[in-house]
């Protein structure tokens, strides 16, 4: 068998749960799954040693949900081979915990929302091979320094909503993040992000969303950008709605500081004699490191039909696409993954 990074053909078998438990005053909802991944060798042969299990579970409690002060608990908890380092590429296994706290106030008749909230993740992550991929460049390749890569993150801010017309808003957006590497090698950052804009209805089919703000790093990186979003919606017909928009966020990242994330995006959905849903979305994103000459190019396609047979039975299918460019060199940065899948849901 052969640890360098390569082509092959996985199966992925994944049962799932969705708990939902309503209430006037707590609001339970609980889902999870578990996958097996099973790596097939048709192209690869022994790569059926790599085939690992992944999982997630997810938690959001929700009190007094329609009281002037509510209180909202959320924990996720996924072991998975997407990490959310957008430095590492494939070949990688990822344990990731995110607890959020979140306390919405609506004082008065509800036209002003205020959400404090302050949440605490980690990720650590693990190589599928024991071999630098072929032309591996740096450490976001190397099995044997991906673990440089762990961190422990910290974010605390504030959203706010002021309904000021019947369908427009004014919405501001606040947040401070500390995040810290365990194993040295890069500094810590200490992300400050602003953003305030509008929101609501243009006309009765079209609805835009427009923020702008910056974000400044005031530890060793030191960078700052202006970040935005600008969204915009349009219902076509009463089943059928289309949206587009462009977003900049700022981010911190292990070993090259932090990156800016441009990002373009389209989604659309079309029910057809009330049972078919077609749905497709796709998102290029363009992703610019600091404290190099590294550039990513991120696309992602998701299209696929969903038919609802009974009110408890519902399938669907998709091919998914995504695909990943880089000047940094390693098969585990460059690569192209596609995937089809067929989803069954059942409620009671």
């Amino acid at each position: 068998m052969s640890d360098q990074l390569s082509g092959e053909a996985l199966l992925h078998i994944r049962p799932g749960l969705r708990l939902e438990l309503p209430g006037k005053r707590v609001d339970l909802e609980l889902k999870g799954y578990a996958d097996y991944v099973h790596y097939t060798g048709l192209f690869t042969p022994g790569s059926t040693n790599t085939s690992h299990v992944q999982a997630l579970a997810d938690l959001n409690v929700a009190f007094n949900k329609e009281g002037q002060i509510g209180v909202e608990l959320a924990d996720t908890l996924q072991r998975s081979d997407r990490t959310r380092s957008a430095a590492i590429g494939a070949g990688v296994l990822s344990l990731y915990n995110e607890l959020k706290l979140r306390v919405p106030l609506r004082p008065g008749g509800g036209a002003l929302e205020v959400v404090p909230q302050v949440g605490w993740a980690l990720e650590r992550f693990k190589p599928m091979g024991a071999l630098a991929p072929v032309g591996c460049g740096g450490p976001e390749c190397d099995p044997a320094l991906v673990n440089r890569f762990d961190y422990d993150d910290l974010r605390t801010g504030v959203e706010g909503r002021w309904r000021f017309l019947p369908k427009t808003a004014v919405v501001v957006d606040v947040d401070l993040n500390l995040r810290s590497y365990n194993r040295g090698g890069t500094p810590s950052a200490l992300l400050l992000r602003g953003k305030a804009g509008l929101a609501g209805l243009v006309t009765p089919k079209i609805a835009v969303t427009a923020t702008l703000g910056w974000g400044q790093d005031f530890r060793a990186a030191a960078g700052g950008t202006l970040i935005a979003q600008v969204e915009g919606s349009y219902l076509v017909s009463p089943t059928t709605t289309v949206k587009a928009g462009y977003a900049r966020t700022l981010e911190p990242v292990a070993a090259f500081g932090q990156f800016r994330d441009d990002r373009g995006y389209l989604e659309g959905q079309a029910l057809l004699g009330g049972r078919l849903t077609l749905r497709a979305t796709t998102a290029m994103d363009f992703l610019s490191f600091e404290g190099g000459n590294r550039r990513d190019t991120l696309f992602k396609l998701d299209v696929g039909p969903q038919y609802q047979f009974e009110k408890w039975l519902v399938g669907g299918a998709g091919y998914l696409l995504n695909t990943r460019t880089s000047t940094a060199t390693g098969a585990g940065i460059n690569y192209s993954r596609h995937e089809g899948y067929v989803r069954m849901t059942v409620t009671y």
